[in-house]
């Protein structure tokens, strides 16, 4: 996936070294365990996420090192210009990170899109691939979304369509004025990412890809059976019980799954 035009996220050049594997670099969240872990887990964050909320699944996968994806203009990153393009996004985070092997790639709603984009960019550039792609709560890349835009609507529009579409913002943060102004920009961000995405016909990935969903979400389970189109290798349903988020108001059964697949 090549950008058009030069990142606004300073990074290594593409044909340079990126950071060692392991090494948290300036996209990578999370502590590292104090000893060599036996697998790797790197998470890619739904809209308006932080990356902190999945790095914290790595208390109930012992031996696991977990790393959430932090993008520039979203949270730790807020003074960073955002990027609002999914191949600078993907070549800025390629350029400058390496996953350390043995590695899965887990995405939710739009990261499970980005976590797919990075994987395929991966293959482009003959480096080391995860083991498998978890997808979760996102339909097939190459199916047509006919979902009203959202980024360019003012920020009440914005905030009241994301809570009436997926409940994505926390009770506390809608109703306070002063955190929904720090919060939408992400969101905003996010959202053109999403919105002004255009899937180019490729090769399915040589990966194995987990399909992952709630049983009540918007995202059908025929959407999510579509991703089998986009690998080469195996690809695997499993709902859980649930909306979009399907694993906050129970989590063990993700993880479960998770630890099982790592």
């Amino acid at each position: 996936m090549t950008a058009s035009g030069p990142s606004s996220t300073p990074t290594a050049p593409a044909d340079g070294p990126a950071a060692a594997p392991g090494r948290p670099g300036p996209w990578l969240v999370g502590r590292p365990l104090p000893v060599a872990p036996g697998r790797n887990l790197y998470c890619f964050p739904h809209s308006g996420g932080s990356a902190g909320e999945y790095v914290r699944w790595g208390r109930d996968l012992p031996g696991t090192q977990v790393y959430g994806i932090g993008l520039p203009g979203r949270a730790g990153r807020a003074a960073e210009p955002a990027l609002t393009r999914l191949d600078d996004l993907v070549n800025a985070l390629l350029d400058a990170t390496s996953f350390a092997a043995p590695y899965v790639l887990f995405g939710h709603s739009l990261g499970a899109l980005v976590a797919y984009e990075v994987t395929r960019e991966l293959a482009a550039r003959g480096r080391p691939l995860p083991e498998r792609l978890v997808v979760s709560a996102f339909a097939a890349p190459h199916l047509p979304r006919d979902a009203p835009r959202l980024h360019e609507r003012p920020d009440a529009e914005l905030a009241a369509a994301l809570i009436d579409r997926y409940g994505g913002i926390p009770r506390q943060v809608a109703r306070d004025p002063e955190l929904m102004a720090l919060f939408l920009p992400a969101f905003r961000a996010d959202l053109t990412l999403l919105e002004n995405y255009v899937h180019r016909p490729g090769a399915p990935v040589p990966v194995p890809i987990e399909v992952f969903g709630g049983d009540t979400d918007v995202v059908t389970a025929d959407q999510l059976r579509l991703w089998s189109r986009h690998s080469s290798v195996s690809t695997r349903l499993r709902l859980f019980r649930g909306g979009h988020f399907y694993f906050r108001d129970d989590s063990e059964p993700l993880l479960s799954a998770l630890d099982a697949l790592l």
